[in-house]
């Protein structure tokens, strides 16, 4: 155990010096390589890199990221709102559950909680505020429901975790649709609960519409919806492999994009960019992981802490609840990729040995990631609300508590009913 201390502390020497995660992680698997084995440590590095990269699976992660990036840069955040108003505005709770439907549409195209975020938030927020909505509760609405971009495939995240764990990445992808709809049906549900005990802070309903007027204003949603459908069913049924879909979610976002006006050189360029951006800080800390995966291995520290592990004979829902813990507590320091390469290699044997599915356990990891994209100080929603609306971050941090609470509770359901995410997966693919 004296060389994991060692390891540990040199990596969180680092990470608190402001070094980047990938470098951090290459610095620390060359240490571990060089002074705690017998092999060369640039061999190592140069492999580990070159596997990483030569995955095929790795493809569709730069394409579900531009197809993201070309839609953010569309009026598809003013589309929903006007899409959905007309449908939410008679429940308890009102257009604040266009918050939680907003998110959950653009989350299953960005993939992207920050970005699910900014662009809802745009639309969103100055709406709500105009027509008198309870300006705290319009904030954790939004920083919670914004989560979902992680959880509603096609999830850049999960893309990271079935590379990581080496499990289907379409797997991946139906295990988080009944988690998702899961999660966004808590989130209403808490807006129709606080909205009944606070009927005084909800607006009266301010939309009189027939059928038909709001079936057109819904009509808007039709190209994007038929995109997701598309290109998830797509990958269900066989008809593209998940590299394929993702070429062909990018074609229609930029039908779509073309066709609503918004497609235009520049657009197009800082869609591309932002993509390449994105795509190369991700494989950075993917080839990094990957090498300190190989490190560890040669330690013996994943061997080593199995061994104490198993030794404290946990439950396995009592290992769930300290795993709950750490992710937490990691979240308050590290982003969502972060926390998914650095524990993957480590924590899924264990969590094997312990009789659970590594399917349940990729959902579980997003689950835990949503809950730190709301945890301060490093909480990345909390920066894009206070960036956006000019509130502290604890204002912000206190706003979204209640919708921390309810992705508690999700958690606590998706433990006692592991079905929720390994069913569908088997229903439709098979064991």
């Amino acid at each position: 155990m004296t060389t994991s201390a060692l390891l540990i502390v040199l990596l969180f020497v680092l990470l608190a010096g402001g070094v980047w995660i990938a470098i951090t992680l290459g610095i620390v698997a060359w240490a571990g390589v060089a002074f705690f084995s017998s092999t060369r440590p640039d061999i190592n590095l140069v492999t580990s890199y070159w596997n990483t990269y030569e995955s095929l699976s790795l493809a569709s992660l730069p394409m579900f990221i531009w197809m993201g990036e070309i839609l953010y840069r569309t009026r598809l955040a003013e589309q929903m709102f006007a899409g959905l108003a007309p449908w939410l505005d008679r429940l308890p709770g009102r257009l604040l559950h266009v918050n939680v439907l907003g998110c959950g549409i653009f989350g299953a195209v960005s993939g992207s909680s920050a970005a699910t975020c900014a662009t809802i938030a745009k639309i969103a927020l100055p709406e709500l505020s105009r027509r008198g909505y309870d300006e705290k509760m319009s904030l954790g609405a939004l920083c919670g429901a914004s989560t979902l971009g992680l959880l509603i495939p096609p999830s850049i995240a999960m893309i990271v975790y079935a590379v990581a764990a080496d499990v289907s990445i379409i797997r991946m992808f139906i295990a988080g649709i009944l988690p998702g709809a899961m999660l966004l049906c808590l989130f209403s549900g808490y807006i129709v609960i606080w909205a009944l005990l606070n009927p005084h802070k909800t607006p009266k309903a301010s939309l009189t519409m027939s059928l038909g007027q709001r079936i057109k204003a819904s009509g808007n949603l039709i190209p994007v919806l038929l995109l997701i459908a598309f290109v998830f069913s797509a990958m269900v049924s066989g008809f593209a492999t998940a590299n394929e879909a993702s070429a062909f979610g990018v074609l229609g976002a930029l039908c779509i994009a073309g066709f609503g006006g918004s497609l235009s050189r520049k657009s197009f360029v800082e869609s591309l960019s932002g993509a390449v951006r994105m795509s190369c800080m991700i494989m950075f800390i993917l080839g990094a992981a990957s090498f300190l995966t190989v490190a560890m291995g040669f330690t013996g520290i994943p061997i080593a802490l199995s061994k104490w592990v198993v030794s404290l004979e946990l439950s396995p829902y009592a290992l769930i609840a300290a795993l709950t813990v750490v992710y937490l507590v990691m979240g308050c320091a590290l982003d969502g990729v972060s926390m998914i390469v650095l524990t993957t290699a480590v924590v899924l044997p264990m969590v094997q040995a312990a009789g659970f599915d590594p399917i349940w356990f990729g959902v579980y990891i997003i689950i835990m990631i949503e809950l730190s994209q709301i945890t301060p100080p490093v909480g990345f929603n909390l920066f894009v609300l206070q960036g956006m609306t000019g509130q502290r971050i604890m204002t912000v941090a206190r706003a979204s508590l209640p919708f921390f609470v309810v992705m508690i509770v999700a958690t606590i359901l998706l433990v006692a009913y592991p079905s929720i995410a390994t069913w569908l997966p088997q229903a439709i693919m098979g064991r």
